[in-house]
């Protein structure tokens, strides 16, 4: 869900030249394999915002409503930052039971536990339940994907107070990448409309993440 523009990929590589008198050290190559991984992940992201914004305004993709989209310029988001791109452990839960998920139009959401990602942000552990709808995962492109809500500090400030989402698949060992820069907000923030899935309790997060979609401002 992203604006298809071209994304300049800048990769800050300092060149040397060997001589007689010196050669390139392994610190050296190493620090610009860093800088290149991150360059990456930058670029990914800004990726993700463009499409995004593309498909807000695309009216066959938009949440938005007429009278908002007609004037749509783009999403307010954080900028970029790799800090919240980290790795999880998936530890699966094969005998969860299925249960009902709130959502805001009242009706209930039948979902599954698949499991508990656990992860270190900002020097402090974290755990987070991952869910699979049991409808969806029956449609065909949907097999493997998993639904993650949460909630953090930043809710009612920075960002929508009833928290926000991010879509993942399931990997194919028992480690999964999670990037906090692509938290979007449920379509039920621009549309009254849609009925989403409220954030279960247990995924509140002690701390704030500052990166992703903010909060929508509809004036």
């Amino acid at each position: 869900m992203m604006m298809r523009i071209h994304i300049l990929r800048t990769v800050f590589l300092v060149s040397f030249l060997i001589s007689c008198k010196g050669e390139k050290k392994y610190h050296d190559q190493q620090q610009d394999d860093l800088v290149e991984v991150a360059t990456d992940k930058i670029a990914d992201i800004l990726k993700f915002q463009h499409q995004l914004n593309e498909d807000f305004k695309n009216p066959d993709k938009s949440p938005l409503p007429d009278r908002y989209r007609k004037d749509f310029e783009g999403l307010d988001f954080f900028a970029p930052d790799t800090n919240y791109v980290v790795q999880a452990r998936l530890v699966r839960t094969p005998s969860a039971l299925p249960f009902l998920m709130s959502t805001t139009g009242g009706e209930k959401s039948k979902e599954m536990v698949y499991g508990v990602l656990k992860f270190v942000l900002n020097g402090k552990n974290f755990e987070l339940q991952v869910y699979q709808n049991e409808e969806l995962m029956l449609e065909e492109g949907y097999e493997d994907y998993l639904f993650l809500p949460f909630s953090d500090l930043t809710n009612g400030n920075e960002t929508y107070e009833g928290g926000r989402y991010l879509d993942l698949r399931i990997p194919e060992g028992d480690e999964i990448i999670l990037d906090f820069n692509k938290a979007y907000n449920p379509y039920c923030v621009y549309n009254k409309k849609y009925s989403c899935p409220i954030v279960p309790p247990v995924n509140n997060l002690d701390t704030k993440i500052l990166a992703g979609v903010k909060k929508f401002d509809k004036k």
